[in-house]
């Protein structure tokens, strides 16, 4: 036991330094002003913007091959245009609130909520998408006029080192710090008492995080993804509905924690979809081994995908090859795949799937897809696709998620001013647009008591005043 404790320690010691540091930094500062954020934000979209090419760069030698396009709009464009969102919106979201006061028991009071930093933030940042869930918080985080610290995925050594290279040009020390995963960073990572702690990742670790987040009691905001369903309603058009659903699939070769893991497709039009996913295939993704078909992340993730094809094939499912290619071992391609006629015990159906593998399920009553869904964890995200909008109101009503695209997928999360986060097994929590603000931010109640104060004249021994006021209270609330 004696001799893991200095390789922990050696762990520790620089992250409790950094936040040692921040802590120091925010005590003398603690409320920085509309200019100061603005400022910190322009720098950050500055740092993004000046580096644009270097940090794709950084991200597809991560990858081994990571679609240049792919990179440019989740990445660059989206994160870009979150920050100018954020900026515009900034000034009305610092303002004091004013509340209202009950006259009749504290007259000439006033109350007020101000929004005020809560400190130092530490964000813990999975690989699929590095900079769009780490730049996005940060931007939040320093709208409310916080410091943060950074942990990157182990996944994402080059561009990590290319981010705490860049880091260090845009931003002193106390104000934004990034940490490389080298081997039980994030453990001690999450230990560190923040006054929040974002997590974006897998439940299982999610839960590890929040138990030594809970420790320190420190707030945290989970974002866990889980199998995100999609239903077709007979009505809606199946090649509009496919080509949608397929777009998102073989996005980041499907490594989207809110992608659409299986779909609910009318028994009646099985084949008509597994067609139109063919035709699809064919058109826009027809080669594993193009440039814009980007890799699986890791050898392990590779095995698990093959792994959850093979379990699934060996129990009976229906596995359908949409490339037509064998995968590709050494550049970790894999085809798009779908899977039918599956049944519980296979592990695609008890796990995320998150890679280019789509689960089919066939269904003949909206009340099957709401009872299937809610037999599970509440998923991240949802997608109906109907025409009929008392049929998407029913599905909104009924199936819980964190978020919601109607005939689509994955671009509620595109929409600035609308809050993203789960709920029950998909995480806790929400950032984005003005929920985001809030997230990162006390909003603190404050009470102005005026000169005079009737409480002065309700003080012990209580006598005939204090008996016929409170009489009269009660009559006024009754």
């Amino acid at each position: 036991m004696n001799a893991i404790q200095p390789a922990v320690s050696e762990i520790a010691a620089p992250l409790h330094q950094a936040f040692d540091l921040q802590r120091q930094a925010y005590l003398a500062a603690p409320v920085p002003n509309y200019s100061e954020r603005k400022q910190d934000l322009q720098r950050l979209k500055s740092m993004l913007s000046d580096n644009r090419e270097a940090i794709i760069d950084a991200i597809c030698q991560d990858y081994g091959n990571r679609s240049r396009h792919e990179s440019l709009f989740a990445e660059i464009i989206a994160v870009t245009d979150a920050i100018n969102d954020v900026i515009k919106h900034l000034k009305k979201w610092m303002r004091v609130q004013k509340r209202h006061v009950d006259h009749t028991m504290f007259p000439g009071g006033r109350n007020r909520v101000i929004p005020q930093p809560l400190g130092v933030v530490g964000i813990i940042v999975p690989w699929n998408f590095p900079v769009n869930l780490s730049f996005v918080p940060i931007a939040q985080a320093f709208a409310a006029g916080n410091r943060a610290m950074v942990k990157m995925s182990e996944n994402s050594r080059a561009l990590s080192a290319l981010l705490r290279e860049l880091t260090a040009k845009y931003f002193a020390e106390d104000k934004l710090q990034f940490f490389d995963e080298t081997g039980g960073v994030g453990i001690e990572f999450s230990k560190i008492p923040f006054d929040l702690l974002v997590f974006t990742g897998s439940g299982q670790t999610g839960k590890s995080v929040m138990a030594a987040a809970a420790q320190n009691l420190t707030p945290v905001v989970l974002e866990l993804g889980g199998k995100a369903p999609a239903v077709i309603d007979p009505d809606y058009p199946i090649e509009k509905a496919v080509g949608r659903i397929m777009f998102i699939k073989q996005f980041n070769a499907g490594q989207i924690c809110t992608n659409v893991d299986y779909v609910f497709v009318h028994s009646s039009q099985r084949e008509a979809f597994v067609n139109e996913a063919k035709r699809y295939v064919a058109k826009h993704c027809p080669d594993i081994n193009h440039q814009d078909y980007t890799s699986i992340i890791d050898d392990r993730s590779m095995q698990r995908l093959q792994a959850t094809l093979e379990d699934a094939r060996s129990k009976g499912a229906t596995v359908i090859n949409l490339n037509d290619q064998d995968a590709n071992i050494e550049a970790r391609k894999l085809p798009l795949h779908l899977v039918l006629d599956t049944t519980p015990e296979m592990t695609i159906r008890q796990r995320e799937t998150f890679g280019p593998l789509l689960m089919v399920l066939e269904y003949d009553s909206p009340s099957e897809v709401v009872d299937y869904v809610n037999a599970h964890d509440r998923p991240l995200a949802f997608y109906p696709f109907t025409k009929k909008r008392e049929l998407a109101d029913m599905y909104i009503e009924r199936v819980m998620s964190g978020g919601v695209t109607v005939n689509d997928a994955l671009f509620h999360l595109a929409q600035h001013d609308l809050p993203f986060g789960g709920v029950g097994g998909s995480g806790m929590g929400h950032y984005h647009g003005y929920e985001g603000f809030i997230t990162f931010s006390k909003l603190r109640p404050v009470y102005y008591q005026p000169g005079f104060s009737p409480m002065e004249w309700l003080r012990p021994p209580y006598g005939n005043f204090a008996t016929r006021f409170y009489n009269l209270l009660l009559k006024l609330k009754g």
